[in-house]
């Protein structure tokens, strides 16, 4: 199932997910911009549409059944059951849930979390503290869909949207959310709507498939990339070609062990700068499961940019990663640039010598530059 492609094969994200066999599935944020976009429908024509048709944001346009379909006079509740496809997500099977109530003009939409979805207790994520952990891509899919069915339908667009998951609490108990300060349930999540499968054993197959078409192809440059977000800000920086992309996940180490014994003249590492300094610590598997947030050593590399041991210390405590880094910004300490370097330098260490030319870039959610490492 996993035979090497034709060198003709084009690379990048989409040829390596065919490359693995694995189904793809939808993320929170798809759930909940479906059920929010069936229950707005019925909210303003009496009737649910069922499926409902989404938009993601790279153009799909995925169909989802609906699980629930209440009215409830001032408000319509609509459902549907997450597909994680063939990826080991603990929320797979989640029913996840959009009520919509009507507000005054004006209003625009207006995000609640219901049972089973968290709230935001500590600052260093990308939404304030007391905020719904409704992340912002999921936010803004939900927006342009109030937005078509209040075009489609007479409506002004301006809602109440309470997301929920059903058992959201007691899932959540198996994810970061308690430790990252996010009470009271899961995270709606999403930067495309589309799960990435990731089978260990074939995505890092892939990764092998995806160096070996960029060297058929004649590229002497590749990016690692750690999802969507990172292989924009690649392919605005460098120009580089799909096939030039490899979409590495969590799996630094298998795009550099690789590359090492199938060298290309210059690597570029991109991904967010939590999990590059996940990297920095000299860990190859970057995956949330699997490896940690470093606080102590982003504390030392703080210090080593210009830090005092007073902002030394709050970055040793800081809640997360993004925390710590935004910290270090207000007080113009260059944190992400040495991480990116101390990346840099991780990378070439497991290259041995190959004689590849490295660099690392670190961005936030947004895919802003915050850390940036010379080639060497």
């Amino acid at each position: 199932m996993h035979g090497t492609p034709s060198m003709s094969t084009s690379g990048g994200r989409t040829a390596q997910l065919k490359h693995t066999g694995l189904r793809p599935g939808w993320t929170t944020g798809a759930c909940a911009t479906a059920a929010t976009t069936a229950a707005y429908t019925a909210l303003l024509t009496g009737e649910f549409p069922d499926p409902v048709t989404i938009t993601l944001p790279k153009g799909q346009t995925p169909a989802f059944a609906l699980a629930v379909e209440e009215h409830g006079g001032s408000y319509v509740t609509a459902g549907v059951v997450k597909d994680a496809g063939d990826d080991p997500d603990v929320t797979h099977g989640a029913l996840v849930r959009a009520t919509v109530r009507l507000l005054p003009p004006g209003s625009g939409v207006v995000f609640r979390a219901g049972a089973g979805v968290g709230t935001v207790t500590r600052p260093g994520l990308p939404l304030d503290v007391g905020e719904p952990a409704i992340n912002p891509v999921p936010r803004q899919m939900i927006r342009d869909h109030v937005t078509r069915v209040a075009e489609a339908h007479g409506g002004t667009g301006d809602v109440e949207v309470t997301v929920s998951v059903d058992n959201g609490e007691e899932i959540a108990r198996s994810t970061w959310n308690p430790r990252l300060g996010i009470l009271g349930g899961l995270s709606i999540l999403g930067t495309t709507g589309i799960v990435v499968p990731y089978s260990c054993s074939a995505w890092i197959d892939s990764i092998r498939r995806g160096v070996d078409v960029a060297r058929a192809a004649g590229r002497t440059h590749v990016a690692g990339c750690t999802g969507s977000t990172s292989e924009k800000t690649v392919t605005s920086l460098y120009d580089l070609p799909e096939d030039a992309l490899l979409d590495m996940g969590d799996f630094a180490g298998a795009v550099l062990k690789y590359i090492r014994r199938h060298p290309v003249d210059r690597l570029t590492i991109c991904g967010g700068f939590a999990k590059l300094s996940k990297l920095a610590a000299g860990h190859l598997d970057l995956h949330s499961a699997r490896s940690q947030v470093d606080k102590s050593l982003l504390a030392d590399l703080a210090r080593a940019a210009g830090a005092d041991e007073s902002l030394a210390a709050e970055v040793a405590v800081a809640n997360t990663g993004l925390a710590a880094l935004q910290l270090c910004a207000a007080r113009g300490v260059p944190l992400g640039d040495r991480v990116a370097e101390t990346a840099r330098d991780q990378a070439l260490a497991v290259l041995r010598g190959a004689p590849v030319t490295v660099d690392v870039v670190c961005i936030d959610r947004a895919g802003n530059i915050v850390g940036r490492s010379t080639p060497r």
